[in-house]
Order: C-alpha cells, then sequence, then structure tokens
C-alpha cells in the first residue's frame, strides 16, 4: 500500500474521498499528515491535535477485505490491527467497542469508517506526543510517518474476522465499564451481549459499529 505524505492537510479523510472521487488515486492508498487541522471524529465531534500526533486515512476495496468480515464491522476490524501493532511494540493500548483507543480509562484516539461505492474508508487519529484535557497520549514513543508504514505493511496478509474477533472477545470485558451510543441514546456495555459479527445485542435490539 502506497503512502502519500503531507505536512499539513485539513483533513485527510476528506483530501483522500476527493481524490478518490476525481480518479487521481486509486486503492490500496494511505494519506497521511504531520499536522491536521479540521480532523473529524465520532458522532461529528472534531479530532484536531498537534503536530507529532497520528493523523492517516486509509482506502482499500471491500473485496479485499477477509471474506468473514462484516461491512458493519469494519471498524472494529481496522482499529484492533493498529491496536495489536502497537502492542507489539510495547504498549499498553486497548480497544472499547467499537472504535476508541484507550489507556486506562483515557482515550487516546480513534478509527471512524466510511464506504464509497465499493471502498472503505478508514480514518485514524491517534494522540501519540500531546493529547487535551481529559485525554491521554500514547505510552510509547514512534512517530507517526513509522506508525503508519508499519500498519499499512499489515494490509499485505490480513488475518481472518475470526482470528481478530477470538482476541478482541477477551478484550471487550475492559469495555463493561463504559456507554456507548446509539441514535444519541446512551447505552451501557455493561448490559450488552457481544456477538460474533461484532455487533451488540440489548434488549432485543442489535447495535451495529460501521461509522
Amino acid at each position: 500500500m502506497d503512502i502519500h505524505w503531507f505536512e499539513s492537510l485539513d483533513s485527510t479523510q476528506s483530501h483522500l474521498i476527493a481524490q478518490l472521487k476525481s480518479g487521481e488515486i486509486s486503492p490500496p492508498i494511505c494519506v497521511g499528515a504531520s499536522l491536521q487541522t479540521m480532523g473529524r471524529g465520532s458522532r461529528g465531534n472534531e479530532w484536531i491535535g498537534e503536530k507529532g500526533n497520528l493523523f492517516i486515512s486509509i482506502a482499500i476495496k471491500r473485496s479485499t477485505l477477509p471474506k468473514d468480515l462484516k461491512l458493519e464491522s469494519t471498524s472494529i476490524y481496522l482499529a484492533f490491527l493498529m491496536k495489536e501493532y502497537l502492542c507489539s511494540k510495547g504498549s499498553k493500548i486497548w480497544l472499547k467497542w467499537p472504535n476508541d483507543f484507550y489507556l486506562d480509562r483515557k482515550k487516546i484516539g480513534g478509527v471512524i469508517t466510511n464506504l464509497v461505492d465499493d471502498i472503505v474508508i478508514g480514518g485514524i487519529g491517534i494522540n501519540l506526543v500531546s493529547a487535551p484535557k481529559n485525554f491521554e497520549k500514547l505510552d510509547i514513543e514512534i512517530t507517526p510517518y513509522d506508525l503508519t508504514k508499519g500498519y499499512v505493511e499489515l494490509f499485505a496478509n490480513l488475518p481472518s474476522w475470526k482470528q481478530i474477533f477470538s482476541n478482541y472477545q477477551i478484550e471487550f470485558e475492559n469495555s463493561r465499564e463504559f456507554f456507548t451510543h446509539n441514535n444519541n441514546e446512551k447505552i451501557a456495555l455493561k448490559r450488552v451481549i457481544l456477538c460474533e459479527d461484532g455487533s451488540l445485542e440489548c434488549d432485543g435490539q442489535r447495535i451495529f459499529s460501521l461509522r
């Protein structure tokens, strides 16, 4: 997967989508920036950070993802790949359902996923060197580009969803003391059942993670 790196972008995801739609680039591709000024987080929030933090977006054809991966759980899959890579480097990072990176009880980043035609777009932001109030930064030292390079190399040989889920379902227990949102409703994760496709079941309702 090629990496296109910039000193500054308003949003790596917006830039990537615009380039894809214009036909200037094609998947698989990764766009990264040393500084992002108008990043997007979950539920429409901004994700803006200082220079030296991680701001990347990747584009991959849906057909190249594991056959047993449901589209709705792509954010879990992409996030857990990053989490596993950082853990292999010595970090204590963990993944709160569905797409938030945590150290202990503080968020350090997250993943948002979109679909453009048959292309999956994944935007990833992680506080590597600095964090806003009430957030945390990564517990190991790694440059944004080195982290990006190591991460995209994983896409040459992607594990199945079953392999990812077998590890994730153990880690999910860390999420039990937290909440998630579904259609603006706050749901306690201690009440839910984690299903094998990565969705949650709560009071007879299925909650999926694509966002």
